[in-house]
C-alpha cells in the first residue's frame, strides 16, 4: 500500500466530490445528521481550496482515497472562543477542514495528521457536536478539546488543539 499526500488540481474535483459524498454516507449512518448539509461542501467550495492552495488529497495506488484543507492561521472563527481557552492563543497555528475519506479506507486521519505536523507543531480542528467519529480520532491522536467557536453561519462547533 502507498500513500502519497499531494496539493489538489482542479482536475481532481470530481473524485474528491465522490470522496465528501462517501464522507457524509459515514457521517449519516453514524448519526451525525446535521453537519455537511445543504449542498456543503460544494465544489465551488473545493475549487476556491484548491485556487488557494489549500486543499490536498490523499492517494493509494492512484486512486484518490481523501481530501482536507490545511490553511495558516488566522482563521477568523477562531478568534473567540466560548467554555474554554485555546492550549496556546499566541503561536501561529494552522486549521484543518473539510477531512473527508473513502468508505472502507483506514488509516487516512493519522496520514493527515503526519504530513500536517511536518509543517506545522501547532495544529487546530474544530467538528460538529454529532460527529462522534471525528471527537474519536482527535482524541486518539492526542488533541485537546478547547471549547466552543461559531462559524460565520452561526453554527456551533466544538473546538480541538494540539501542539507538538
Amino acid at each position: 500500500m502507498s500513500r502519497l499526500i499531494r496539493p489538489a488540481q482542479p482536475a481532481d474535483v470530481p473524485a474528491i466530490m465522490d470522496v465528501i459524498a462517501d464522507a457524509k454516507a459515514i457521517m449519516r449512518a453514524n448519526g451525525n445528521l446535521h453537519q455537511w448539509i445543504d449542498g456543503y461542501p460544494s465544489t465551488a467550495v473545493i475549487a476556491h481550496d484548491i485556487a488557494a492552495g489549500n486543499g490536498y488529497v490523499i492517494v493509494q495506488d492512484d486512486v484518490i482515497i481523501g481530501y482536507f484543507a490545511f490553511i495558516a492561521s488566522p482563521e477568523p472563527t477562531y478568534a473567540r472562543i466560548y467554555n474554554g481557552n485555546w492550549i496556546d492563543d499566541a503561536a501561529p497555528y494552522y486549521v484543518v477542514h473539510r477531512i473527508a475519506s473513502r468508505r472502507g479506507a483506514h488509516h487516512v486521519f493519522a496520514d493527515m495528521l503526519d504530513y500536517c505536523f511536518a509543517h506545522c507543531a501547532n495544529l487546530r480542528i474544530d467538528t460538529h457536536r454529532d460527529n462522534t467519529i471525528m471527537q474519536h480520532n482527535l482524541a486518539k491522536h492526542g488533541f485537546a478539546y478547547c471549547g466552543i467557536i461559531y462559524l460565520a453561519s452561526g453554527d456551533e462547533r466544538l473546538a480541538y488543539q494540539r501542539i507538538l
